[in-house]
């Protein structure tokens, strides 16, 4: 496997409309398999959730003037949603790619590298989307939210899982094997996890903490989940919006152009 992209690896993504043949493809692989694989991706979070929001919120005042069960439910939105495209993006997209080789036997077809890419990080995003709306769905059915703001949530979720997505499909280009994702895992999104809000306020953090908790994107994820479950509009939201994009940006070129150093030599 090649190390450093080609010069040519960073020319911009040709994209045409064919990726969407690719995304339905990914689509009804799923679907044989969609209930067992919504239940694995909330068991997690919903034990987080419930075991943390119930047990340990029961023993806490409230957080910033909220139940801690719904400042819980609302980072725990987020937290699933990158779960969800992160595991996607990684584990099946390089089964795909690497162990089935999918890819390849696509690339006959007349589509690019570049599409099936694209429809990999839409299709992560998209089943994301799913985890993240169905720990929505338990937010309402616990009465923990009744805001309509709350619908918000779920156009958000694509835009998070997008992120993530194609943060991790940067990381699935260059993996020799899945024990490699473990890094990721202990080094990005653990720390992430404990360093953006999920589960308490990160002004709890030293000054240092707090700055670098700001420059990551599960911060910004929560800054717009949190204050919509409280039945608020989030302060800055544009910005929010904007560093994800960024996040989703960026990480979608630099896996685009690792795919093509490693896949089109």
């Amino acid at each position: 496997m090649a190390l450093l992209p080609r010069a040519k690896d960073w020319r911009p993504p040709r994209i045409s409309p064919r990726f969407v043949h690719v995304w339905r493809r990914n689509f009804l692989v799923w679907r044989k398999l969609a209930i067992a694989s919504l239940l694995g991706n909330l068991a997690d979070p919903m034990m987080y959730m419930l075991g943390l929001g119930l047990g340990l919120g029961a023993l806490l005042p409230e957080v910033n003037g909220t139940r801690y069960i719904v400042f819980l439910a609302a980072g725990t939105v987020a937290y699933s949603t990158m779960n969800s495209a992160t595991f996607e993006a990684l584990y099946s997209a390089f089964s795909r790619m690497q162990i089935q080789k999918t890819w390849e036997a696509i690339m006959n077809a007349p589509l690019d590298l570049d599409d099936v890419v694209l429809a990999e990080a839409l299709w992560a995003a998209s089943k994301s989307t799913l985890s993240g709306t169905a720990i929505l769905v338990i937010i309402w059915a616990l009465g923990l939210s009744h805001s309509p703001l709350t619908l918000w949530i779920i156009p958000l979720a694509f835009l998070i899982g997008l992120t993530f997505a194609c943060m991790a499909l940067v990381m699935n280009a260059v993996s020799p094997s899945y024990d490699f994702f473990l890094y990721y895992f202990t080094l990005i999104v653990t720390p992430m996890t404990l360093l953006c809000g999920v589960f308490f306020p990160i002004e709890q953090l030293p000054s240092a903490l707090q700055s670098v908790s700001r420059a990551l994107p599960l911060y910004h994820a929560i800054a717009l989940v949190r204050p919509l479950v409280a039945g608020r509009v989030p302060a800055t939201p544009v910005l929010h919006v904007v560093i994800l994009f960024v996040y989703a940006a960026a990480s979608f070129h630099i896996a685009l152009a690792l795919t093509r150093r490693r896949l089109l030599n």
